[in-house]
């Protein structure tokens, strides 16, 4: 849908009408007073358990749309009549669909198995009938929400869902009073992936590193803006001086929330419009002459191209961004990781001080909160003092949370927001595992950064597309359109498909979002307990992998994240045997029952709920093979047993994992060479590490009606790695 700038005014004008009268007729949907506690009702089941109640509800959904129909002018003429049901095209128009859809079906049970516990390739599980209901009923309607005028509901949900993002993240939502005292509102936004939303994250960082300088110019140049010709703005120092007498250096260093404050107070303490400020800068600005005379007109006193750093795990979507948005990949900076694969602090003062002494700007600094490929947690809250610290020495930069994977994790420690009292009586849920402490640490600090992303079609259970990037100062997003950045009202602009990169999106994506947090609140007694849970079995599958191994097996398994005892120097064989005793066979009641236990298991493992780990084989000699490339070829043959190969039966695999290669151009020496040195190939040579990956989402996996299954899931380890070791090294292990 392409909406013309004017229609797009007055489009905002029906929207906040619209909304004026939702809220009069007691029509506005909200979170308050919504959500409930059962886990077992928010899921289809592995085995459709819940079929009858979904089939129920989408037959409603389906017959609301005709009644719907039928009632918009109920004396309009039909057209499509019984006459023409009984002719002959008709007839043969509904055996072609009937035909083309069973074979549709057919095909289509070739599909991944993401329900079944078996499954564990990649960051995909069952999804929540609340979100299934939310797509199906809303894209029955299709509403667009690029525009207010094709998505008179849908736009409004995606408001409110951005809100309810914004407050599982950490985000506070001030009241309009406040607002109007100075308050910064937060505001997010659906995407179709944590892609776009990442580099609607650079592009915005981007554009407010060089706003302040393009404002420098048209407040010189322009005689629209001659009578705040003197603003000022304050420096990291305290001193407040004019912009227009800052070098260029000091300009790309001011502080994000007073570079968006600068349109409102041009308004407010200048009387000059907003229409007037976003003429005068079209004129000058980045978004309107292009990177390269922008940097020829205004840059010129800086010789070193601006950068952004990422950590050695980061997403394919950040050398994309760089790319697209003409920073170039050279610039997008890996910061080496540490033995935990986390970004290392260390390292990342250092490149600062460079970029501090060389007079290299930094656009932004980014945090992967779980990565895919470790599900590691970067040290976000030490990433923000050390903005704070070089703030004061004139390096001034934003920082941005990539969550799309880890976002939801946060609702394990968030309090219940917007519920109902829960009734005298609540059954005692399974088993949900905290947070590593570091990890409540970085989740607490996350409200705190500019920007982050978080993808509610990940770990948020729903239907594809639904990413989300929400900002801490509403004002950002307005760097991504061609307007002045002010500070948004909530709901008196309802509006949301100007801002970022798509066009045309489904706004039954928004629908879903809505639909499953009404239902399962973002919170400790909502998603907080299906991933606490799904947490808790992961644990438990890396106790169960790290003690795999007996004696007598030809083989070991190494998984990435260290043991608590290795990161303090403490007595690693003991700790592994205290999992031995108490946690690996255990039934979830004694685990929790026994206070070590579970505080152990708590703090082993990966940061969220994805688990990297390596196999290696033992020479016939009983020692370890201390081959990079032969480990690396047992994994990789491991990987070829357990993964979908195209063509083949999908019933017959009996476990789907992933694998990945670390290596260490991205990672840094000092993570691959510590890990190859637990796999026992620290003397080899190679850089290059191939493991296996199990994303573990199920929050049943544990304990079922027929046991651990657990259980099963070692066999079929056991079955797929003897098999391997046949292939690939069938003399080297004999012996065994």
């Amino acid at each position: 849908m392409n909406i013309p700038r004017h229609s797009q005014s007055q489009g905002f004008e029906k929207a906040r009408q619209g909304i004026r009268v939702f809220s009069q007729t007691g029509e506005m949907p909200d979170f308050k007073g919504t959500g409930t506690r059962a886990l077992e009702a928010w899921f289809l089941g592995p085995k459709a358990e819940n079929v009858d109640e979904l089939e129920r509800f989408i037959v409603e959904a389906i017959r609301d749309q005709a009644f719907w129909r039928r009632n918009f002018h109920p004396g309009d003429p039909t057209h499509i009549t019984e006459e023409m049901k009984r002719s002959p095209e008709y007839l043969e128009a509904m055996d072609c669909l009937k035909e083309g859809y069973q074979s549709l079906l057919a095909f289509l049970k070739k599909s991944v198995p993401f329900f079944s516990m078996r499954y564990q390739g990649h960051m995909n599980w069952d999804l929540t009938i609340p979100g299934i209901l939310g797509y199906f009923a809303a894209m029955l309607y299709n509403p667009n929400n690029v525009a207010f005028e094709g998505s008179t509901a849908t736009t409004i949900l995606e408001i409110l869902v951005g809100d309810d993002l914004c407050k599982m993240l950490g985000y506070t939502i001030p009241d309009e009073a406040d607002i109007e005292k100075g308050a910064i509102r937060p505001w997010g936004h659906i995407t179709c992936d944590g892609t776009v939303a990442n580099i609607e994250a650079i592009w915005s960082a981007r554009n407010l590193k060089f706003y302040p300088l393009a404002l420098q110019a048209a407040l010189k140049e322009d005689l629209a803006l001659a009578n705040a010709k003197e603003i000022a703005i304050l420096l990291p120092s305290g001193e407040s001086v004019p912009l227009i007498g800052l070098d260029t250096w000091s300009v790309l260093n001011l502080k994000a929330d007073d570079i968006l404050a600068l349109p409102t107070r041009l308004t407010n303490e200048y009387q000059i419009s907003r229409d007037t400020v976003t003429a005068s800068l079209n004129k000058c600005s980045l978004q309107s002459l292009g990177i390269q005379e922008f940097s020829r007109r205004f840059l010129s006193q800086i010789d070193k191209s601006p950068v952004f750093f990422v950590p050695g795990t980061k997403h394919y979507s950040f050398p994309k961004a760089a790319a697209l948005l003409g920073i170039g990949a050279s610039n997008m900076i890996d910061v080496p990781v540490d033995t935990d694969a986390r970004m290392s602090i260390a390292a990342l003062r250092e490149l600062l001080e460079k970029c501090l002494a060389e007079k290299r700007p930094v656009y932004t600094v980014i945090a992967v909160m779980g990565s895919t490929e470790e599900s590691a947690i970067d040290p976000i809250h030490s990433v923000l003092e050390l903005r704070e610290e070089f703030r004061v020495r004139g390096l001034e930069f934003t920082v941005h949370g990539d969550a799309a994977w880890g976002g939801y994790h946060i609702s394990v420690i968030r309090d219940d927001f917007d519920m109902p009292e829960p009734p005298g009586f609540v059954a005692p849920p399974p088993p949900a595992m905290p947070l590593k402490q570091y990890v409540v640490e970085q989740f607490e600090a996350l409200g705190y950064a500019d920007s982050i992303t978080v993808d509610p079609h990940k770990s948020g259970y729903i239907p594809y597309p639904a990413g989300a990037l929400c900002y801490r100062n509403s004002a950002m997003r307005d760097l991504v359109t061609f307007s002045a950045p002010v500070v948004f009202h909530g709901d008196t602009e309802p509006t949301v498909g100007i801002y970022g990169i798509e066009g045309s999106k489904p706004g039954a994506a928004a629908a879903a979002v809505y639909l499953s947090h009404r239902v399962i609140r973002p919170s400790k007694s909502g998603y907080g307990k299906i991933i606490g849970q799904a947490l808790f079995s992961c644990k438990k599958l890396y106790a169960r992998l790290l003690c795999m191994a007996r004696p007598e097996d030809p083989f070991v398994v190494v998984p990435v994240p260290r043991l608590p005892a290795e990161a303090k120097g403490a007595d690693i064989k003991q700790q592994i045997q205290f999992i031995r005793d108490r946690i690996v066979g255990k039934t979830n009641e004694e685990i929790i029952n026994h206070t070590g236990a579970m505080a152990l298991l708590a703090e082993i493992g990966p940061d969220e709920n994805i688990l990297a780990y390596a196999f290696n084989f033992k020479t016939a000699s009983g020692t370890l093979n201390p081959d990079l490339a032969q480990a690396n070829r047992l994994n990789k043959a491991l990987y070829d047993r357990l993964s979908i190969n195209p063509g083949h039966d999908i019933y017959g695999y009996d476990l789907i994992v992933s694998t990945t290669d670390l290596n260490a151009t991205q990672y840094g020496d000092v993570f691959i060479q510590d890990y190859k040195r637990r796999l026992g190939v620290g003397e080899s040579a190679g850089a290059s590490v191939t493991v296996l990956r199990s994303v573990v989402m199920d929050p049943w996996v544990t304990e079922t009606t027929k046991g651990s299954f657990l259980d099963v899931l070692e066999d079929e380890f056991r079955k797929a790695v003897t098999e391997a070791l046949e292939e690939i090294a069938p003399t080297q292990t004999r012996g065994y």
